[in-house]
């Protein structure tokens, strides 16, 4: 392996088939880099980092080859493929990470519920960077222009310190026709609701909110709206370093 030349480790969570992660693994891999492709075998939209069930167990695989990359799904979450990659199941562990290119855009607070999201801050939690990227369409029309936009990402993120993570939507057109590249806030909204029951117990249902009418300026949801690429950097599970809550503990439980 040249020296220049880094194991990028591509996962999603729409599924090791989709045709976002089947346009993003060719564009990494014209950078030059040893491309590595895990993702789940069926779609495990909205997840987390949920692993669950996944130890002690054998973990059932598949692998297709396209245009000469290899994909590998794996009968589990993107928080399983990024540890399974960085614990070796693959060859050796991945220097970066970037999932995507998921179908539909992952905005504001709520993104925590994203596997997408989700597998790059667990990278992160293993000392890898990672970028996360999603595209504005439920049924998109311009993969190449996220693809472009993910490339891109990957250089700049690969000189970052150790762990730094950012997430990235993208407007759902032509190279040429996006707005421009802006930082964007985490848009403060409620992403789901209950929208009624159904079945004879009457068991809720949930759905996810359409789009504000006057999201917050300068918020992922507004720049988005308005067609700009936006770039919003996260850190995931961190202490704070202020023990005014052991210390209350302990006094409440001398008493």
């Amino acid at each position: 392996m040249a020296p220049e030349q880094l194991r990028v480790l591509i996962t999603n969570d729409d599924g090791y088939q989709a045709p976002g992660i089947r346009a993003l693994a060719p564009a990494i891999a014209e950078l030059g880099h040893d491309v590595l492709v895990v993702a789940p075998l069926l779609d495990e939209s909205g997840v987390g980092s949920a692993r669950a069930g996944m130890v002690g167990r054998p973990i059932r695989t598949a692998t297709e080859v396209e245009n000469g990359v290899t994909y590998i799904g794996i009968d589990g979450t993107p928080a399983l493929a990024v540890t399974l990659a960085a614990d070796g199941a693959f060859g050796p562990a991945p220097d970066v990470v970037v999932s995507g290119i998921n179908r539909g855009h992952n905005i504001g607070v709520p993104i925590f519920h994203s596997g997408t999201v989700a597998a790059a801050l667990t990278a992160a939690g293993q000392g890898t960077s990672a970028v996360a990227i999603s595209i504005d369409s439920e049924d998109p029309s311009h993969w190449p222009t996220a693809a472009a936009v993910a490339a891109e990402a990957l250089t700049w993120i690969i000189p970052e310190p150790a762990g730094t993570v950012v997430t990235i939507n993208v407007p759902d057109r032509p190279r040429d026709q996006l707005a421009g590249v802006r930082h964007a806030s985490l848009a403060p909204i409620k992403r789901s609701r209950i929208t009624g029951t159904t079945g004879a117990t009457g068991e809720p249902m949930i759905e996810l909110t359409a789009p504000r009418p006057n999201p917050v300026a300068g918020s992922d949801e507004a720049l988005l709206a308005a067609g700009f690429v936006t770039v919003t950097p996260i850190v995931g599970i961190r202490e704070v370093k202020d023990d005014t809550a052991a210390t209350a503990l302990a006094k409440g439980l001398s008493r």
